[in-house]
């Protein structure tokens, strides 16, 4: 299958910048797979789900992964964008992070950078080099709350590529799901952004049950498909973790024929991601999956999904057209795009069942 089968036309003015004036009030496409599609309001969700529906969310918390400062002794300007821990010290004050650096070309081993804010100091230096850009950095701080502490208050939150702007301070809560607990993602699971309280406590009384998985959303969430043939991308590691209490409660849906809802494609992936024994028993685990869903797969788990619209000829699109078909999805990504919904991570959503 050719990647250019996943490409579609999509104006600049639709991609969002920013958040809706408030949770719940984007849109919301709602595609059956056997029956059409239909328009509504994402605050309208409730009207679509059932008892005994189990929605399953990605419960991983962003962190202000990106570092902006400057190169010692020169001065000149740096960015640091911290992708996963390597080692953790004893002392709490250091730790060494593989990241992504900019300019790369000038920040070879032994290269030193300095990022400040409000009186909070890191020290970082360049240890190694690998592939694509990626380096291994030492920081250190002096700050008297320890290291994790002193990147929360130095460091920027990463927004996508696609926001032409910087982040500020609404971006703090808007890009975190209210349901954020388990530090370490870069990405937002952004289709948990829409999500309000009031919404899960009437989910809960119409009988919807919630569970959380984890999957700490990478820097290949934004990896673009560079070949021409689908089958030939590589979809990078990600760390997931389900329970043995979340991986019960599945396999008591999957028994009584109750919809497993994804909430995002990071939860597709880690549900997908799982094994079911030969007696159907959803097995727990904690591992890295570069499952890549594509057309083809045979879903064991997913019934229904929550999601936001993805990139054109991006491996998440594929994702979707795996669910509910390439010609589906491609003539209701082309509607949206006629109806004027907002696109990617602070856009509208979409409930395929």
């Amino acid at each position: 299958m050719n990647v250019s089968d996943f490409d579609f036309a999509l104006p600049e003015a639709l991609i969002a910048q920013h958040p809706s004036e408030e949770r719940g009030g984007s849109r919301l496409l709602v595609l059956r797979r056997d029956d059409g599609l239909e328009h509504t309001t994402f605050s309208e969700l409730g009207r679509y789900l059932r008892a005994g529906d189990i929605l399953v969310v990605n419960d991983t918390r962003v962190f202000p992964a990106r570092l902006i400062g400057r190169r010692e002794p020169s001065g000149g300007s740096v960015e640091c964008l911290l992708l996963h821990r390597e080692l953790k010290r004893s002392d709490a004050q250091s730790e060494d992070w593989s990241a992504l650096v900019h300019p790369g070309q000038k920040l070879k081993p032994g290269a030193r950078m300095v990022f400040e804010r409000d009186g909070t100091r890191i020290d970082a230096e360049i240890l190694a080099m690998h592939y694509q850009g990626r380096r291994t950095v030492r920081l250190l701080t002096n700050h008297a709350a320890g290291l994790i502490d002193a990147i929360d208050r130095v460091g920027h939150i990463p927004l996508p590529p696609y926001i032409k702007r910087e982040d500020a301070d609404e971006d703090k809560r808007r890009y975190q799901t209210i349901y954020a607990r388990e530090r370490g993602s870069i990405a937002a699971p952004t289709a948990g952004l829409h999500f309000t309280a009031g919404q899960f406590e009437q989910f809960a009384s119409a009988g919807i049950e919630r569970v959380a998985v984890t999957l700490h959303v990478g820097y290949g969430t934004f990896k673009p498909v560079k070949v021409d043939r689908v089958e030939d991308h590589v979809v990078d590691a990600e760390h997931f973790l389900v329970t043995a209490n979340a991986a019960a409660a599945l396999t008591r849906a999957r028994r009584e024929g109750r919809r497993i809802i994804a909430v995002g494609t990071t939860t597709v992936r880690t549900l997908e991601s799982l094994t079911i024994t030969a007696a159907g028993d959803v097995l727990p685990g904690s591992s890295a999956t570069t499952l890549f869903i594509r057309p083809g797969h045979t879903f064991q788990l997913v019934n229904a999904m929550i999601t936001n619209f993805h990139l054109p000829r991006s491996s998440l699109l594929m994702l979707v057209a795996a669910f509910a078909g390439r010609e589906r999805i491609l003539a209701a990504y082309r509607e949206a795009v006629e109806k004027g919904y907002r696109f990617y991570s602070y856009g509208d959503a979409m409930l395929i069942g």
